[in-house]
């Protein structure tokens, strides 16, 4: 299962982009990230790195 950035949720700081250990996420727009699911490793750094709970496995 991968990984999944909730746009509504997002404040768009990338802090989630910087600890990507393979480089699946990528800024959206100005606002928002999100992760390709093909690159995607489902490690969970991600996640635990969100400061406003953004990301959820799906």
């Amino acid at each position: 299962m991968t990984y999944q950035i909730d746009a509504a949720v997002c404040v768009g700081c990338g802090a989630c982009a910087g600890n990507c250990p393979v480089s699946a996420i990528e800024s959206k727009d100005d606002k928002c990230y999100a992760i390709k699911p093909d690159v995607c490793v489902s490690c969970g750094a991600c996640e635990s790195t969100c400061p406003v709970s953004a990301i959820s496995q799906k």
